[in-house]
């Protein structure tokens, strides 16, 4: 199907969500077609009656087929509305199901692939692409697909009563849509087209910075910021502001100024022509009529014009909505082994591991071996960037090795279907994410089967039994908006919880207890207590003292493996690990002194300032 897709290209391709409903939308154009060529009905009514009441002039009553002629104007206007409602109701089916499956195609595409792609790209991009962009193709295929048949049907329409009535007058008319034709080829082709690819990114960048700088509200009221903080959100609307009026100022003010005075002055072009033809008219009455019949006529050209701009203005939309889409559709999902093997145990292996992240010059994980016994704990610290997050989530597969194995049971990750995988591990990340569900809907997440008891066991099993008891109506109290709201420590004891009723047997800790307060951190040690019982471990510290009683510590730095063994034995070489923990014992202990204060209250004191 996707590729399918692929192959249509354009409005084909699109067309090709729509799936069973893809028919209404040419239905939908043919009747908007049929209306255009109805709504000629009335003018050539009004053509019928000035021709009667001319050739009767001055004995009006004599035109006796008048009213008849105006019953059938009213007839056609109405059926020329009811046909075009019946094609808008066709082709607005069809776009609601073409934008509601481009939805789905691109929600089901993202949950097959790794879970470092998200990583990678901010959720206001994401979100902007899968709604935005779907929303964005529902005018193209509602309106102005009916739209563009109506305008070629009044096209060739036109040609029509060029014969019908009089070629020369009808040519005159004509003139200014093909100026306009040219002057809306030059706004929509070369920078035109350029600008809208622009436009779009634009607004993805604006919409992804829009939603950094709100999350980053509070850090922006406690430090007394503006929005020029923001340095990357004030850019994005900046430059969308200057790219817009560059593109509308100086690329589009001559054409589309050319383009109004053409459709609107189109009396200018055949008035003048009427002049010169008139003198030399055999049948005078007849031509008076002709020229009255184009001077109404001539109303509906502009109409119809002015629809096939927004036409342009909307497929370029499209077109460029298509191509994000298309991003997203072409993204890699996670390979699946056609010949999936169970993992044998629940060791963990990293045979010479190496991995580089698109884009980067240097390997975040470069030659990296190390060995998880089943039931083991294994501890990864190091500076920031050393590669210690990344190895942890090479483990479940965010990302793929680009050289080496890391195997789960003595199975390449590769070769283990992707879900039984995840039945295997289990995470609990520095900054983990509440859902406005309730409590028990929270933990429940790791386990939708589980029941209530397990639901508490899990909670008091990690040390959230404070939690349950404050909350109004325990593990049924909505939390977020409109219920209750947790602090950072005891959200990471939710997680936990969450991790617990998994009953993983492999569990990776990624800084778990970074922004826990000592209490806190101390009841979420008793929880790793009870989560790391029989189970594989693998965690991430930067406060050294959680990693003390870990069977093996592997410190890496800039990707490798600068040393590994157990607490003492690293003090004992005297090497990175032994300086890190002497940089965390002073760390640890250091606190201001009295004499200190004093130092710098006399010092404040001295300058005529108030301590």
């Amino acid at each position: 199907m996707a590729e399918e897709k692929k192959k249509g290209g354009g409005i084909g391709e699109l067309l090709a969500y729509a799936g069973d409903r893809k028919c209404l939308t040419y239905l939908g154009m043919g009747l908007s077609a049929t209306s255009q060529l109805l709504s000629f009905g009335p003018y050539v009514c009004i053509w019928f009656v000035a021709r009667d009441l001319i050739a009767v002039a001055p004995d009006w009553d004599a035109a006796v087929g008048i009213a008849t002629y105006g019953w059938w104007a009213v007839g056609f206007a109405l059926a020329s509305i009811v046909v075009y409602f019946a094609g808008l109701m066709c082709t607005h089916l069809a776009a609601f199901r073409c934008a509601s499956n481009i939805r789905k195609a691109t929600s089901d595409h993202l949950l097959k692939l790794p879970l470092g792609y998200f990583d990678a790209r901010a959720t206001g991009e994401l979100r902007r692409i899968v709604d935005g962009c779907a929303a964005s193709t529902e005018t193209l295929l509602a309106h102005m697909l009916p739209d563009i048949s109506g305008a070629v049907a009044m096209v060739v329409g036109l040609l029509v009563l060029l014969g019908a009535f009089d070629w020369r007058l009808g040519a005159a008319c004509l003139v200014p849509v093909v100026i306009s034709f040219a002057a809306m080829a030059t706004m929509m082709s070369g920078k035109g087209g350029e600008f809208m690819k622009a436009y779009m990114g634009a607004l993805v960048r604006m919409n992804k910075a829009g939603t950094e700088y709100v999350r980053g509200i509070p850090v922006v009221k406690v430090f007394q910021q503006t929005v020029h903080s923001f340095k990357a959100f004030h850019e994005a609307i900046i430059d969308y502001a200057h790219m817009a009026q560059d593109y509308a100022g100086t690329f589009c003010r001559t054409p589309q100024v050319v383009n109004l005075t053409a459709l609107n002055g189109l009396v200018a072009f055949f008035l003048p022509v009427a002049l010169l033809l008139a003198p030399g008219e055999a049948d005078f009455a007849r031509f008076v009529t002709n020229f009255a019949f184009y001077s109404i006529f001539s109303a509906v050209v502009p109409t119809a014009m002015t629809k096939l701009m927004f036409v342009g203005e909307a497929s370029q939309m499209s077109a460029d909505s298509l191509a994000r889409i298309r991003g997203i559709m072409g993204a890699e999902p996670l390979a699946v082994s056609p010949a999936p093997k169970r993992p044998a145990g629940n060791g963990v292996r990293f045979e010479d591991v190496s991995f580089t992240y698109e884009g980067a010059e240097a390997p975040a994980v470069d030659h990296v071996s190390f060995d998880v016994p089943v039931g083991s704990t294994l501890a990864l610290v190091g500076p920031s960037g050393g590669g210690k997050s990344t190895c942890a989530s090479l483990i479940p597969r965010f990302w793929d090795a680009t050289a080496g194995r890391v195997l789960v049971g003595g199975v390449d990750v590769r070769d283990v279907d992707p879900h039984e995988l995840m039945d295997h591990v289990a995470f609990v990340f520095q900054t983990n994410k509440l859902f406005r569900r309730t409590l028990a809907d929270n933990v429940r997440a790791a386990r939708p089967d589980a029941t209530d008891e397990e639901v508490r066991a899990a909670l008091a099993a990690a040390q959230c039994d404070d939690i349950v008891a404050k909350l109004p109506r325990g593990i049924d109290t909505m939390l977020g908006p409109g219920g209750a709201y947790l602090s950072g420590g005891e959200v990471q004891r939710v997680a936990l919880a969450r991790a617990i009723l998994k009953d993983a047997p492999i569990v990776v800790l990624d800084e778990a207890t970074a922004f826990a307060d000592p209490e806190n951190e101390a009841l979420i040690q008793r929880a790793f207590t009870h989560l790391a019982k029989g189970r594989t471990v693998v965690m991430i510290a930067h406060r050294l003292s959680t990693v003390v009683g870990a069977d093996k510590i592997v410190v890496l730095d800039r990707g490798r493996v600068a040393e590994s063994g157990t607490h003492e034995a690293l003090l004992a070489k005297g090497g990175l690990y032994a300086k890190m923990w002497a940089d965390y014992e002073r760390a640890a202990s250091w606190k201001i002194s009295a004499t200190v204060v004093d130092a710098a209250a006399d010092a404040v004191a001295a300058k005529g300032g108030e301590v």
